[in-house]
């Protein structure tokens, strides 16, 4: 099941390398672990888009993409994964973050307005940075480490089922009637 829902929804290595963006690029993508659509490939890059996700940095589509061609697991479900950090899920993400932190370090709580401007950067994220940041780093291996066994128990659950299938099958057919 996992492996065919991937494949579904995954991107071809020919649709990508054809386009023009790519050119520059083009001699990192040759890898086949990078497209292959493998539990060995595929629960890692899902548990690195996941740990990429939390984190507050711009393009987290492309740090997904550079750390998977690094690590060699599968960069479309490792760049396509980190959308769970999207504009609905960022506000309560990097908040829980924070209040994450903030509980690690003991730090008493700050009032935390999100606004998108220089001058909140300058004044409000100096102050709360570091609980952000380590909140971010926790949770987001937390994330990424449930990811992963949860991604790999359904897909070594889906190939056992496969198999009892199929031997189901070759002796319901190795029966005589």
């Amino acid at each position: 099941m996992p492996r065919r829902f991937f494949r579904k929804f995954s991107f071809k290595r020919d649709e990508v390398h054809g386009r023009w963006f790519m050119a520059p690029f083009r001699h990192l993508l040759h890898e086949s672990r990078l497209w292959s659509i493998r539990r060995r490939t595929v629960v890692p890059a899902f548990s690195l888009g996941l740990f990429v996700a939390f984190f507050p940095l711009p393009g987290h589509f492309a740090w997904a993409a550079v750390l998977a061609i690094l690590l060699r697991v599968n960069l479309p479900v490792a760049a396509v994964t980190t959308l769970v950090s999207n504009p609905l899920t960022m506000a309560p993400m990097y908040y829980g973050c924070y209040q994450v932190g903030r509980w690690i370090l003991d730090r008493p709580p700050q009032p935390f307005a999100f606004e998108m401007s220089m001058a909140w950067l300058g004044d409000q994220f100096l102050t709360i940075w570091q609980p952000m940041l380590l909140g971010c780093l926790l949770v987001g291996s937390w994330v990424a480490l449930i990811g992963y066994i949860g991604l790999d128990v359904l897909w070594r659950a889906s190939i056992a089922d496969y198999l009892e299938k199929r031997r189901r099958k070759k002796a319901a057919e190795a029966m005589p009637d």
